[in-house]
């Protein structure tokens, strides 16, 4: 048996701070027991749970002295992350508590450079390349559109007389590598999939889509053995998170009500945890951290909440990715450039030139709208108004119109007017 080992400090304060979030009524004794349960591996005194979390402010006298701030996404480190199997370009920073972590460059990226390419952790595709896999027109894996093609393979479960699975495959590599995903999500192995297929289709909803997903891969891990499971688990619990209700108090409109997230719910159950099948109910047994998956709250809400936080644009999780913040004036780019051979893969590309220690941004909205129309996009994504150097500049413009706007109704603002001109540097 191994000995316990201390965890650096920034894992230990993500650790803590995730659990903390999850379970706020908890006092620091309950947290380090918990602490020490989820993390049997480390060894961990109640002194330094208490000094972390009175830093961080989640100390209980802390708490009741913060409930009118508003809520923002929490992450965490993902402690087995290798960033050197994607690139050596960037590393990982820890920013704050509030703006989470990043992608910094560790050596000068050149205008143009490649940063990195990345195939996804898994992909939830968009409707009309969703409805191409359906029909077995796409690959089930890497979402790729084909026409026949002696190298497309068919799921082993189409075959079956009892069964039927309409999932097709680039070639076998792409076959070899669906077992990581398809198998719970293959009406032919898992039929209690189907009406939570069905249900994501309707409502055009990508991250439950994607939620089913990454709970097929983490289920099937389980299966496999403990490192993959705990891999695959450190990935998924690093991901932002803000739950589906707290995302609801800043009443965005696009959001599925509560009465469809509960029959999301129910779905997801009886497809993963209670299916009807006996035989099935056997598969999906033993999974230790059940009650983060299929809790409804805070688990689930929590979980397909943070599908919509860190989905890219094309319906991809992707490790390293999840890891860029945004700007609207971003320093790089996503691309999708391998579209005939493997759709979803994604390459980062640097749009300039990028210092030693500078943050790779990307921009979640179209940087294209104006100042308002993306800060109302913005407040999706649950971090309040952005602040970077192209809106601090625009939101004084803004500002300034609006003011010469009510001085042609008639208002004096004449002051305020040349205040804000100075700043702008146009006085």
């Amino acid at each position: 048996m191994t000995q316990p080992v201390s965890p650096p400090e920034d894992v230990l304060t993500n650790a803590l701070v995730d659990l903390k979030t999850q379970n706020p009524t908890m006092g620091i004794a309950k947290i380090h027991t918990l602490l020490l349960q989820t993390y049997p591996e480390w060894t961990v005194s109640e002194k330094r749970v208490k000094k972390i979390l009175q830093h961080e402010g989640l100390t209980s006298s802390a708490i009741l002295a913060d409930t009118a701030l508003p809520l923002y996404p929490q992450s965490r480190l993902v402690s087995s992350l290798d960033v050197s199997k994607w690139t050596s370009k960037v590393r990982v920073k820890m920013f704050d508590k509030r703006k989470g972590k990043g992608l910094v460059a560790s050596e000068e990226i050149k205008e143009n450079d490649i940063v990195w390419k990345e195939d996804p952790f898994v992909v939830a595709a968009e409707m009309d390349i969703l409805d191409l896999q359906s029909s077995g027109q796409a690959c089930a894996l890497c979402t790729t559109p084909f026409s026949d093609s002696p190298l497309v393979i068919p799921c082993p479960s189409s075959a079956s007389s009892s069964s039927y699975c309409t999932a097709r495959f680039c070639n076998r590599l792409c076959l070899a590598r669906s077992a990581k995903v398809h198998p719970l999500l293959c009406t032919g192995q898992n039929p209690a999939c189907a009406p939570l297929i069905k249900f994501a289709r309707e409502k055009q909803w990508m991250a439950l889509n994607a939620l089913a997903h990454s709970m097929s891969r983490l289920l099937l891990a389980n299966q496999y053995d403990e490192a993959t499971l705990r891999q695959d688990w450190d990935v998924f619990r690093g991901l932002a998170a803000l739950g589906m209700e707290e995302r609801a108090k800043y009443s965005f409109g696009s959001e599925p009500d509560r009465q469809t997230w509960k029959k999301a719910h129910q779905l997801v159950v009886q497809a993963f945890k209670e299916p009807k099948n006996p035989a099935d109910q056997k598969k999906l047994t033993g999974f230790a951290e059940e009650r983060d998956l299929f809790d409804y709250e805070p688990g689930f809400l929590r979980n397909l909440g943070k599908m919509s936080l860190n989905l890219e644009a094309h319906g991809g999780l992707y490790t390293l990715h999840s890891h860029l913040n945004h700007s609207c004036k971003p320093n790089c780019s996503v691309r999708h450039l391998h579209k005939p051979t493997a759709l979803s893969r994604i390459t980062v590309i640097a749009k300039r030139a990028i210092a030693p220690g500078e943050e790779l941004t990307i921009s979640y909205v179209n940087p294209e709208l104006p100042y308002r129309s993306r800060q109302d996009e913005l407040k999706a994504w649950g971090f309040g108004s952005c602040k970077c150097e192209r809106c601090q500049v625009e939101e004084k413009t803004f500002k300034l119109k609006d003011v010469l706007q009510q001085k042609d109704s008639g208002v004096d603002m004449d002051d305020l007017a040349r205040e804000l001109k100075a700043g702008l540097g146009v006085m």
